[in-house]
C-alpha cells in the first residue's frame, strides 16, 4: 500500500503542476546479452528520475521461449540521494543480479543490435522497423519488418483521472526472411499498471541471436507515459523464437 499511496500522490500532483513544466526524462537503453541457447534475454535501462532527481537502474531478464520475465529476476534500484550518480545505481543494480548474469554467461553472448531506433533518431518511423537479422555483405537473409498498432483501452486506477482509456499495442511481424507475414508478437487485452500512465510507444529497435538453428529476436518498444515533471520514457522487450 505505501507504494500505492506514493504513486497515487505523484499522479495527483501531476495534475495540479503548471501546464508549463516540461521537463520529463527518458531512460538509456543497453543489452546485457542472451544465453548461449537464447532462452534468456537480458537487458539493462538506466537514468535520473525527474522530479526526485535520484539515480536509477533496472535489469530484466526474458524467458523468450514464453516472452514472460524469468521468476524474481528483475532488479530495480533507485539511489534516494542526489549526490549519487547513474554509475552507482548501475552498479548496483548489477551486483544484485550476478549471480544470475554468471548463470547464463551472457557477456559471452551479447547477440547482435540488428536496428535501433531511440526517440532522438529524427527520421526514423515509430511505428514500423525493417531490418536484417546481422550485418554481411552480401546479406544471405531476407528483410524482417515489425509493425506496431496502439490501442485504446480501459484505464487502470492509478490512471483514471487522466481520462477513461489509457493507451496499449498491438506488435507483429509482418515479414519474415523478406517473406510476408501476420505473426503476432503482442497484443494487450489491459494496459499493466507497471507501465505506468502511458501516451504513447515507439518501436525502438531488435536485438538478434542465433544458435542451433533457432533465431531469437528482442524486438523493443519504447513505452511513452505521464511523467513527474513531463513525458517519460521506459523500455520493454518482446521476445520471439523463431526457427
Amino acid at each position: 500500500m505505501p507504494a500505492f499511496r506514493h504513486t497515487l500522490s505523484v499522479l495527483i500532483a501531476l495534475c495540479l503542476a503548471p501546464v508549463a513544466a516540461h521537463a520529463g526524462e527518458f531512460a538509456e537503453f543497453r543489452p546485457i546479452g542472451f544465453s548461449a541457447d537464447g532462452k534468456v534475454f537480458a537487458f539493462e535501462e538506466f537514468g535520473i528520475q525527474d522530479g526526485s532527481g535520484f539515480a536509477f537502474a533496472n535489469r530484466y531478464f526474458i524467458d523468450t521461449t514464453r516472452d514472460t520475465f524469468l521468476p524474481s529476476s528483475t532488479v530495480r534500484v533507485v539511489i534516494e540521494d542526489e549526490a549519487a550518480g547513474v554509475s552507482d545505481a548501475r552498479l548496483k543494480a548489477q551486483a544484485q543480479s550476478a549471480a544470475l548474469e554468471a548463470t547464463h554467461d551472457f557477456a559471452a553472448n551479447p547477440g547482435t543490435i540488428a536496428a535501433f531506433n531511440p526517440l532522438s533518431e529524427l527520421d526514423g518511423a515509430a511505428h514500423q522497423l525493417r531490418y536484417t537479422p546481422f550485418s554481411m555483405e552480401p546479406q544471405p537473409f531476407g528483410a524482417y519488418t515489425v509493425s506496431l498498432e496502439e490501442k485504446q483501452l480501459p484505464a487502470s486506477a492509478l490512471c483514471q483521472m487522466f481520462g477513461d482509456t489509457s493507451t496499449g499495442f498491438r506488435l507483429a511481424l509482418t515479414e519474415i526472411n523478406g517473406t510476408p507475414a501476420e505473426t503476432l508478437l503482442h497484443d494487450d487485452a489491459s494496459v499493466p499498471t507497471s507501465r505506468g500512465c502511458p501516451l504513447h510507444y515507439r518501436i525502438g529497435g531488435a536485438i538478434t541471436h542465433q544458435a542451433d538453428g533457432v533465431w531469437t529476436h528482442a524486438v523493443l518498444v519504447l513505452v511513452r507515459s505521464q511523467g513527474f515533471e513531463g513525458e517519460n520514457g521506459r523500455w520493454i522487450a518482446v521476445t520471439r523464437r523463431l526457427e
